[in-house]
């Protein structure tokens, strides 16, 4: 039994581990390895409350015991660390080897978004929520068939809808935070720099959302 639980009610304990038939102090390493092999295992981020039940271990033992890991794997320097995104906790590549990493994923790979895609998902990102017909009125151009797409990749996700138009309104998931290695939408980069410099050009765009914008290059018909 580990510390933490020691300092539990009795029932609290008995809620721990009912529903596993180990402890986590039976295994080399205890509850440190334990989550290592979980996490290493996991296809999706979890979340400290699910390794808590999965291990029988208070949860706030867990989160202690994971920001320990992701201190220790910080400081010795790996090629990977644990982090804790919006959904859980998960091992992913140091981003100090971001180049390295991205040379090994585009090579030869064709899984990546193509441009429109890319174009419609940063709409909805500054934009957010927004339509689809908003979408298509800022690209200039159908965008049917890449917000289908991002809606498959788990990238955007309707909610809720537009009071005048009762059209789907568009906003990015949690996927897409995880993706881009931030907690919220706010962490994004601004686009002052990339804006006119003039102020009447920005104006011009802030009160028509519907004009197509000179910052996003228009795709062809055939990338929707």
């Amino acid at each position: 039994m580990s510390q933490t639980q020691e300092a539990l009610p009795v029932q609290e304990q008995e809620e721990l581990t009912q529903a596993v038939n180990y402890s986590v102090e039976d295994f080399p390493g205890g509850l440190p390895a334990c989550l290592e092999a979980v996490l290493m295992a996991a296809e999706q981020p979890q979340p400290g409350e699910d390794l808590g039940r999965i291990l029988g271990v208070d949860p706030a033992e867990v989160e202690a015991c994971l920001n320990a890991l992701a201190e220790r794997i910080e400081s010795e320097g790996h090629g990977y660390c644990l982090r804790k995104s919006v959904r859980g906790w998960l091992y992913t590549s140091n981003p100090a080897y971001q180049e390295v990493v991205a040379a090994s994923l585009t090579d030869g790979q064709s899984a990546r978004l193509s441009q429109a895609a890319l174009e419609a998902l940063a709409i909805v990102a500054y934009r957010q929520p927004i339509t689809r017909a908003q979408v298509a009125g800022i690209r200039g151009v159908n965008s049917d068939g890449v917000m289908r797409s991002l809606l498959v990749r788990g990238l955007i996700r309707e909610e809720g809808v537009d009071p005048e138009t009762r059209a789907a309104l568009l906003v990015t998931t949690a996927l897409f935070l995880e993706k881009m290695g931030i907690d919220s939408v706010d962490q994004l980069p601004s686009l002052a720099p990339f804006l006119p410099e003039e102020a009447s050009a920005v104006q011009e765009m802030a009160q028509h959302p519907a004009v197509p914008s000179p910052l996003i290059s228009e795709a062809s018909e055939a990338e929707n």
